[in-house]
């Protein structure tokens, strides 16, 4: 006789008589993908806000070399290690108290959420951001024009083969000496560029302070057929270094 209690189908546990589930040992918890997740939005937040950054191209200003809504890939340690922004070199800045006056100012959480998103990739970086070719650097005297109609800096003309093709190196007269921590920039479409000439009456002359570049523009990221490097120019090759005030060259 069996004295063993015999359990009914309803005494049994929900999961009796069913295989145990196998996890697989590559399946990742909801934590571990969150921190994966939280690891990776860090980490690029922190590529984009020390090495690299993109930023799109908002106008035609540098055709033909950048055309409108390329995104650029800025190097943000081109100038970090001691080097400083060289004739030739095509640059993104905040022109905020150089080209831009006024700027409102934005909230603490406001600028913070902007400047993550732009810094990934998914937002604009702010409206002060501006691209441009250098074409003095501090102690250079830029001059328009030579009898040739050519910029010279620092008595060389310089041969811009980056130019829009029709136009002219510029139809604004001007010779400045760029102050030293300064740059004078200029858009390779010189006749729809608003640039350093545009700002010759401002405060520091049309120039922009060294300490407001976020970075070189070293390469075209998008759109795919677009692709490439962002070449050197030898358009500067010939060039002198600036006068040591007092006399000499340096």
């Amino acid at each position: 006789m069996d004295t063993e209690a015999k359990h009914t189908e309803r005494d049994l546990p929900p999961d009796a008589g069913r295989r145990p589930e196998r996890r697989s040992r590559f399946a990742l918890s909801r934590r571990t993908v969150g921190l994966f997740g939280l690891a990776w939005a860090v980490g690029t937040l922190l590529v984009g806000h020390f090495v690299i950054q993109p930023f799109q191209i908002p106008s035609g200003s540098m055709e033909p070399t950048l055309r409108v809504g390329d995104r650029v890939i800025v190097n943000k340690l081109a100038y970090r290690f001691g080097a400083g922004p060289a004739r030739g070199d095509v640059v993104v800045f905040d022109g905020a108290g150089s080209f831009v006056h006024g700027v409102p100012e934005k909230g603490p959480v406001t600028g913070l959420l902007h400047d993550t998103a732009a810094a990934l990739g998914l937002a604009e970086p702010a409206g002060t951001g501006f691209v441009k070719r250098v074409v003095g650097v501090g102690g250079d005297r830029v001059v328009c024009c030579d009898a040739a109609g050519r910029i010279e800096v620092n008595g060389a003309p310089v041969r811009e083969g980056y130019l829009h093709p029709g136009d002219a190196p510029s139809e604004v007269r001007f010779d400045i000496v760029v102050p030293d921590g300064t740059l004078w920039v200029m858009g390779d479409h010189r006749g729809q560029s608003r640039d350093s000439r545009d700002h010759l009456g401002a405060p520091g002359g049309g120039t922009v302070p060294v300490d407001m570049v976020i970075g070189r523009a070293d390469w075209i990221g998008w759109p795919a057929r677009r692709w490439s490097g962002i070449d050197a120019t030898d358009a500067f090759g010939a060039v002198p270094d600036a006068p040591v005030p007092g006399g000499g060259h340096g």
